[in-house]
């Protein structure tokens, strides 16, 4: 089968209203409302590496869509379309039905609409999703707006991932197969977050990087964090382990004045938020169990370990 009979069989579908032209051509056509700005992501997801080798096709094609949503998220856009780039070892019919599937379930989902990209032959499964959103001009919501005095808040529940990960009997492992981009609580978060990021590599990891692109630091209370009741029944080093450097939660954590968060809680939010810290002068990220500091280093995950 070739490459275009691929696309055609599986990829292709009619464009919607907001897109001037779709697969099928060079390249794709869209036209920018006006008064917005284009915020575009990409991610890489390997086989073996980003997801067991056992995973069903339908979650990798879901998968593939949510954690680029989740960038988009990130940032207080709203999603628009996607670009796949697709490496396959061969041409497994029933493999690609039940990844195409997957993918146009989260893109319908959100609202996504798949206009172009590519596929190839390659010896490692390899699937590339580049995403691409729109947010009035000015309103994106970057890492570096943290401010002393800030609440530091998570969504939903964060380690469920990185627990299924390593119990793949566990239903927690339905969040490392299938995690839901925040987009509708990410948009709320416009002219309210001072800072946000999506949680991938692990809540600490994470938070640091608002924290150094902030220039501040943080305190955080182990009580606070919102872990699953499964969470609770195995040792707090562990525990704090999966919460804290476990990743795939792609959960988002935000920084936000308390006037802004008691804002944000009379909105309607599709997800509870968890306030688990807050934001301090000093340039150090600070956990505090029983009134007691700790200054652990939780590594989160490493692309290139």
């Amino acid at each position: 089968m070739a490459e275009f009979s691929i696309i055609e069989r599986y990829f292709n579908r009619p464009p919607s209203a907001s897109v001037d032209l779709a697969v099928g051509d060079d390249s794709a056509l869209l036209s920018p409302p006006a008064g917005q700005q284009l915020v575009i992501c990409t991610d890489t997801l390997v086989a073996g590496r980003h997801f067991p080798l056992d995973t069903s096709a339908h979650a990798i094609g879901w998968k593939s869509v949510a954690v680029n949503l989740s960038d988009i998220a990130a940032m207080g856009a709203k999603p628009h379309s996607i670009l796949l780039a697709l490496s396959l070892p061969s041409i497994d019919h029933d493999w690609l039905s039940g990844f195409s599937q997957g993918l146009f379930d989260c893109c319908d989902q959100f609202g996504v609409s798949l206009i172009g990209g590519d596929t190839t032959q390659s010896p490692h499964l390899t699937i590339s999703v580049t995403a691409l959103g729109w947010i009035e001009h000015g309103q994106a919501i970057l890492r570096s707006g943290a401010q002393v005095g800030d609440y530091v808040v998570v969504s939903g529940q964060i380690g469920d991932a990185a627990y299924g990960l390593q119990h793949l009997e566990h239903p927690l492992k339905q969040r490392l197969d299938y995690p839901t981009p925040r987009c509708q609580l990410g948009q709320q978060l416009k002219s309210l977050a001072s800072s946000m990021i999506d949680i991938s590599d692990g809540l600490a990891q994470d938070l640091g990087h608002i924290l150094k692109a902030s220039g501040v630091g943080a305190r955080l209370e182990l009580s606070q964090l919102p872990i699953d009741q499964t969470l609770h029944k195995i040792s707090p080093e562990q525990r704090y382990q999966y919460a804290l450097a476990g990743g795939d939660d792609y959960e988002l954590c935000f920084t936000i004045s308390p006037q802004n968060y008691q804002k944000l809680l009379l909105q309607q939010c599709d997800v509870k938020t968890t306030i688990i810290g807050s934001i301090t002068a000093q340039s150090s990220l600070i956990f505090t169990q029983d009134g007691v500091d700790h200054h652990w280093n939780y590594q989160g995950y490493q692309h290139f370990a």
